[in-house]
């Protein structure tokens, strides 16, 4: 367990860190390539379908399944695409000065969505890893997961840093003052914007705005 800190900030990682639409869009490009508008469109249907029974993108799980008994070597050079893909030159523009910047407020968080092999080296093929410092919560569905997060990152006040309004809406329902919400309006989620009334407290276009903010604005958003 931690030390209690006096903010945590707390953020999702895809299409808020990294641009998780370019990867996807690379990656359908990349199955059209190997496997045909087919293949593409088999794998996309899995995908989907496993989402729907574990709550979270499986890519590796995907492509298992998309194999199932062929034993064609494309798909080993599939592997390798998801595996090694360059993760890094996904990150955000301002990524890792806004880390700094708020390590000198409070402790930053990765609190993610994920399975429990690929999300992690995504997080270190980004350099998201290192740069906080291992503070990494990777779950299943990360709203029901608060109190283990509270438990290990004990704080004063939360700010949570997301682009999926549905997540930011139910930290709100759920800690109430505990938190600040920010919304970081890019990447396909984010064009929803549906918060049912609960709005976020501070919304942005991207991380980097928030190198320029101070404690303050995260503990009193207007």
């Amino acid at each position: 367990m931690s030390s209690r800190d006096a903010i945590v900030f707390l953020f999702d990682v895809d299409n808020t860190l990294i641009d998780n639409d370019r990867f996807s869009a690379d990656l359908a490009d990349r199955l059209e390539r190997d496997f045909g508008a087919e293949g593409r469109e088999r794998y996309r249907a899995i995908d989907k379908e496993i989402r729907g029974q574990v709550g979270y993108a499986d890519y590796l799980g995907a492509l298992q399944r998309l194999r199932g008994k062929d034993s064609d070597p494309r798909f080993m050079g599939m592997s390798f695409f998801l595996l090694d893909y360059p993760f890094d030159e996904r990150r955000f523009p301002g990524v890792l000065e806004t880390v700094d910047h708020l390590r000198t407020l409070g402790r930053p968080v990765i609190m993610s969505d994920g399975d429990t092999v690929f999300q992690p080296r995504k997080i270190r093929r980004a350099g998201l890893w290192d740069a906080f410092r291992g503070d990494v919560l990777i779950y299943v569905h990360k709203e029901e997961m608060l109190d283990h997060m509270r438990a290990t990152y004990p704080a004063d006040h939360y700010v949570m840093v997301d682009d999926k309004p549905r997540i930011l809406v139910a930290m709100k329902k759920l800690l109430g003052d505990k938190v600040t919400t920010v919304f970081v309006k890019q990447g396909h989620y984010a064009v929803e914007s549906e918060f049912n009334g609960t709005p976020p407290d501070i919304t942005v276009a991207s991380v980097a705005e928030l190198a320029a903010l101070g404690r303050e604005a995260f503990l009193a958003p207007a």
